[in-house]
């Protein structure tokens, strides 16, 4: 008998057909073999849900389809995967709700599913609460449409600074790329639902583990992040900029509104709604400079921007 966890890989797909063979097959192939992929087709119009069939009807103990659902966008597809697994965990064997995301064109390294959950319960085992959220992600090779690598790191690739990995810097800035993630059940339940004013679905889980438990990194590029025309978010090359321009002049160069910290500042007002009760004074100062770049003037904006990074 296998003593491993079960655990979900949920799986959103939307016309996938050209690469999900690939993703499939390196699921098929963990070495983690205590899982169910927990697919929730959002509205495909091209073969994927005949691929998804045929790939259940091979292995109909690891694949549970969600079919004839209607088109949510990838966040709340991902969202409803979750709350789904929460609401049937008897149904597709899991004692505790594991759960780790996953896209439809990426390949996973062989031991990924391994490599996270041993450092999922190195964590919780070391936690006095059982009930404590917690989420491990990892680095990823940026490939692209024909698997070649273009990034090994894509932290490096994007310059990302896991360093700064506290609660103001996630408010500001996800680290989290969801098709790394792996959540526990605590996690999920307090996550969800992802409201419609959260950025992306790994955003706000990687905010609330921030907030209220533990995020663990695992320095390894776990799968092949691939690049391509239809990815919902890419990834891109990080390039210093005004590196001789001192923070004050860069503060006040850049006049324009920033569309981007707009949806950051109505994510941070949705977050401190949700848990206004449950959050320290330090993290809604934090919030409330945060959702201050809701502001129309650029300047303004980006003074509240510095200020949320301080909390």
């Amino acid at each position: 008998m296998d003593t491993k966890p079960k655990l979900a890989i949920v799986l959103s797909t939307y016309n996938g057909e050209q690469y999900l063979a690939e993703q499939l097959d390196s699921l098929l192939a963990q070495s983690w073999p205590n899982f169910v992929i927990v697919v929730r087709d959002d509205g495909s119009k091209d073969s994927t849900v005949d691929m998804l069939q045929a790939y259940a009807g091979k292995s109909p103990e690891k694949f549970h389809l969600l079919l004839d659902q209607e088109n949510q966008g990838a966040s709340a597809s991902f969202s409803s995967a979750m709350e789904y697994v929460l609401n049937n965990k008897e149904q597709l064997g899991l004692e505790k709700a594991y759960m780790l995301f996953c896209d439809q064109d990426d390949i996973w390294v062989f031991d990924k599913v391994y490599q996270e959950m041993q450092a999922m319960l190195t964590l919780e085992q070391a936690s006095p609460d059982e009930s404590i959220p917690v989420l491990v992600h990892s680095d990823l090779t940026v490939v692209s449409e024909n698997n070649s690598v273009i990034a090994a790191s894509f932290i490096d690739y994007q310059g990302l600074l896991l360093v700064r990995n506290s609660f103001a810097n996630l408010v500001i800035s996800n680290l989290v790329t969801g098709c790394t993630a792996l959540i526990n059940e605590p996690l999920a339940q307090m996550s969800g639902p992802v409201p419609e004013g959260a950025i992306m679905h790994d955003w706000w889980l990687a905010l609330v583990a921030s907030a209220f438990g533990k995020v663990k990194f695992v320095n390894k590029p776990l799968l092949n992040y691939r690049q391509h025309d239809n990815n919902t978010i890419g990834a891109q090359e990080f390039v210093k900029k005004d590196v001789l321009m001192n923070p004050l002049s860069r503060l006040f160069r850049k006049r324009a509104v920033d569309k981007h910290l707009l949806q950051v500042a109505d994510q941070a007002i949705e977050f401190s709604k949700r848990f206004d009760k449950q959050l320290s004074l330090k993290q809604k100062i934090g919030l409330w400079f945060a959702g201050g770049m809701k502001s129309h003037n650029g300047i303004v904006q980006r003074i509240y921007y510095r200020f949320a990074l301080l909390f």
